[in-house]
């Protein structure tokens, strides 16, 4: 299966979307919910004009694939702000509050190495939540 990356930025009022790999297929939304169905529509159809006017189909679109959504630090931690604190954050990440509220704010953006930090310990939670049953 193939993937697909979508980045998600957010704006004063709402998401924005776009497939990097399509130009000009883009969704807007007031939550990721909305943003995960937008996109897949926006592709659907994409696809669609661009196989009616015989254009070329990136080759990702060939067979199965997935969507990936990739936020920048601060839409990111914009968005989970109500579910994760910068007091949970460091402990997940190791990275400090102060340095966590500077990437939110905007003040400042990760260099790659903290990037995959939040990555791997917002992944590494996502595994453990997985594994548990009630």
């Amino acid at each position: 299966m193939k993937t697909v990356v979508v980045t998600v930025e957010m704006t004063d009022h709402n998401y924005s979307a776009y497939a990097e790999s399509l130009p000009g297929c883009v969704t807007t939304g007031k939550s990721m919910a909305e943003i995960k169905t937008g996109m897949k529509e926006a592709i659907e159809g994409h696809l669609e004009v661009s196989r009616e006017f015989g254009d070329k189909i990136p080759e990702e679109f060939e067979g199965k694939y997935r969507l990936v959504f990739r936020f920048d630090a601060e839409s990111l931690l914009t968005h989970y702000k109500g579910i994760f604190t910068n007091s949970a954050l460091e402990k997940l990440t190791g990275i400090n509050q102060r340095q966590l509220q500077r990437y939110a704010s905007g003040k400042s953006h990760p260099m790659k190495p903290q990037s995959l930090k939040i990555q791997k310990a917002l992944h590494r939670l996502g595994e453990e939540l997985l594994d548990i049953e009630l």
